[in-house]
């Protein structure tokens, strides 16, 4: 009886071994493949703050955070491996690693409408002097007051002159005994006028038969009276136009031969001096079309550009422009503002968009990506219209930048730039 019951306990852990054996070799037959170890990421699109690059979403939004939009990661499902370990460890004030969208330079001419400032100012080229024809008194001023107006033929001043007084002496000794000799009446009467007489005092005189003590002198131009030794521009911004103030010649004053008295600005042709930026002067020309808007009239006014200074005034980065205008109806003060507008093209020239362009001062930079790594260069850049600024040298048709290079700094970081 004991041997059967260990003959059955004997079979029984026979077959139980021989079960487990085969649940092993079945086991290992059924393996499968090992799974490769990949640094693939997920394929869906990623899109992620690029200042903080925890914020992942899979659809297009703002950052939770900073608010800024999230921008898309084109190369999700790119084997990691591919970059060199060379490239991650490049200095990050030169160097960022990044999938930010790029864009390459486009060459073509650009339609700009220019926008300047500028003030309204005397036309010089119609400035006049009165000046003293002869030395002498002034007797009586017939103009006491800094823009007091003029008009030609007006009366100015009263002078006792002894070098006038001799002349119609003389002429009046010829008229008398010599009438006949015309030469010499006729050289001593241009000689009065030369001096400052007219035609109708030398009838006068001739007629009378006796000399003018006092002589009139009359204007020769229309206008209004500045200081005669300063410049009317400097005379106009010192004194307020609404203001009037005396002249500095009295009456009683001696004056000499050909000593500038008063000065005389016809308001009638005016100029505008348009100021504009280094980059802007290489767009405008004489002759180029311009629109002008008083600050005083909504009213537009069309001309053209006439005249380009060739240099930088005293303390200005900016290039003077002027526009002539005709003033005739006197509605344009001189001293007030005005904006213009100009349509001008470029030449064909390369582009980007501006956000691709950073400003670090007197230096412009992109961002410049070379295999996996977008790196710092210098550019030199000229205007900027349409959302877009000219690329005058630095890079190359074929290069790629980041096409938005805020992106690629942060708040506390800096850019090294290679010399």
């Amino acid at each position: 009886m004991n041997m059967n019951i260990r003959r059955s306990i004997i079979l029984n852990v026979f077959l139980l071994g021989f079960v487990v054996a085969s649940l092993i070799l079945t086991g290992c037959k059924r393996n499968p493949e090992n799974k490769k170890v990949s640094a693939i990421a997920d394929t869906e699109s990623i899109y992620t703050c690029p200042m903080h690059p925890q914020i992942r979403e899979h659809h297009p939004g703002n950052c939770l955070i900073c608010g800024m939009p999230l921008v898309k990661k084109e190369n999700a499902n790119r084997e990691i491996s591919q970059i060199d370990l060379s490239t991650l460890l490049q200095s990050n004030n030169n160097a960022v690693v990044s999938s930010m969208p790029v864009t390459t330079m486009q060459f073509a001419k650009q339609q700009i409408q220019l926008e300047a400032l500028g003030s309204i100012e005397y036309d010089t080229r119609f400035m006049k002097t009165i000046s003293a024809g002869v030395s002498g008194r002034i007797e009586k001023l017939y103009i006491k007051y800094r823009y007091q107006p003029v008009h030609k033929g007006d009366k100015i001043m009263n002078i006792y002159s002894p070098e006038l007084l001799t002349g119609q002496q003389n002429l009046l000794f010829l008229v008398k005994h010599d009438p006949t000799n015309t030469t010499l009446i006729n050289a001593a009467k241009q000689r009065l006028l030369l001096l400052g007489m007219t035609q109708n005092q030398l009838q006068k005189v001739i007629s009378s038969g006796k000399a003018l003590f006092l002589v009139t002198i009359y204007s020769d131009y229309s206008g209004h009276v500045h200081e005669a030794g300063n410049n009317a521009m400097a005379s106009q911004q010192e004194i307020p136009m609404n203001v009037t103030s005396e002249l500095s010649i009295k009456e009683g004053m001696y004056v000499e031969k050909g000593q500038p008295v008063f000065r005389v600005v016809n308001m009638d042709n005016i100029w505008v001096t348009l100021n504009f930026f280094p980059g802007e002067n290489s767009l405008i020309k004489v002759g180029t079309p311009v629109t002008i808007i008083p600050e005083t009239t909504d009213k537009k006014i069309f001309s053209k550009i006439g005249f380009i200074e060739p240099f930088y005034k005293n303390g200005s980065k900016t290039i003077s422009a002027r526009v002539y205008l005709n003033n005739s109806s006197g509605m344009i003060p001189v001293g007030s503002q005005v904006k213009a507008t100009l349509n001008v093209q470029t030449n064909f020239s390369n582009w980007l968009p501006k956000e691709s362009v950073l400003s670090l001062g007197l230096n412009k930079v992109v961002f410049l990506k070379e295999g996996d790594v977008f790196k710092a260069h210098r550019v030199s850049t000229g205007i900027v219209a349409n959302n877009l600024i000219q690329v005058i040298e630095g890079l190359d048709t074929k290069d790629t930048v980041a096409t938005n290079a805020q992106f690629l700094i942060d708040s506390e970081g800096f850019i090294k730039l290679k010399q």
